[in-house]
């Protein structure tokens, strides 16, 4: 990874592939069920892979992305194909993927540049895919409509994030970067307020949900600020698709909780 303060005008870029995503896991599975999900997941995944080394700089070009995919297919199978899947089976994939990616680093051509930062990158890689396949969990673990709850809480602070930033990105979290606290504020209090509109219970059960969806949505704005710093300098279409595509990701478990939970 190479860190460094990404420039103000990513932000709207950002929120908009932010948007898109939400869309397209949240509006296929509405439109095709079960098979809408699979390729919208499926769908983020891909971009995932594709965009992760050219917005991160990894000198794995090719490596990366086709560890992406194997990844991506391999965690999706493990959710797809047993009759009761179980979250923990995932973590074969990385598990293995850890061989794949240290055989990848030893057939590098020489001179091998930065391969712990390239091995490092490519494990998160593995992880954010392998966290996409918990989003094909979410119906069976609460229903429809919490699931649909989660995700749009995810989209909202994400796209929330960004578009306060490119307005006020002030006060900065750290010297000379445009990205505010209030950016961080307004995602998380966005994520709290769709939870709060889409629970039909009382007041203590909306209570809980704005709770929960301010959970949600903090991980998903604290993410994508991450997913920002990793990204500096990326090529035009890969940045925007990791700022999205990465928080998704790690949002997901913490949905799944939550929906386990009857949290929304």
């Amino acid at each position: 990874m190479r860190p460094g303060p990404p420039a103000r005008a990513g932000h709207l870029p950002a929120a908009g592939a932010a948007a898109v995503a939400t869309a397209l896991i949240v509006g296929l599975p509405a439109a095709a069920g079960d098979t809408g999900r699979l390729v919208a997941v499926a769908v983020v995944q891909v971009a995932l892979a594709v965009a992760w080394a050219p917005a991160t700089g990894l000198p794995a070009r090719a490596g990366a992305p086709v560890l992406g995919l194997a990844a991506a297919a391999g965690a999706d199978l493990l959710v797809l194909v047993p009759e009761r899947p179980e979250v923990g089976s995932l973590l074969a994939v990385p598990g293995l993927g850890l061989l794949a990616a240290v055989l990848h680093q030893m057939l590098r051509r020489a001179p091998r540049h930065d391969v712990v930062g390239s091995l490092a990158g490519v494990l998160l890689l593995l992880c954010g895919v392998c966290a996409l396949a918990v989003l094909l969990l979410l119906p069976a673990a609460g229903g429809a409509a919490a699931g649909t709850t989660a995700l749009l809480v995810t989209g909202t602070a994400l796209v929330a994030g960004p578009l306060v930033d490119r307005v006020l990105p002030r006060p900065p979290v750290a010297a000379g970067v445009p990205h505010g606290v209030p950016a961080l504020v307004v995602a998380a209090l966005a994520g709290a307020a769709v939870a709060a509109l889409r629970h039909g219970g009382g007041p203590v059960a909306v209570l809980g949900a704005s709770a929960a969806g301010l959970l949600l949505g903090a991980v998903a704005a604290l993410t994508g600020l991450a997913a920002a710093y990793a990204v500096p300098g990326a090529r035009a279409w890969a940045a925007p698709v990791v700022r999205a595509a990465l928080p998704v990701a790690a949002a997901a478990p913490v949905a799944l909780a939550l929906v386990l939970q009857n949290a929304f």
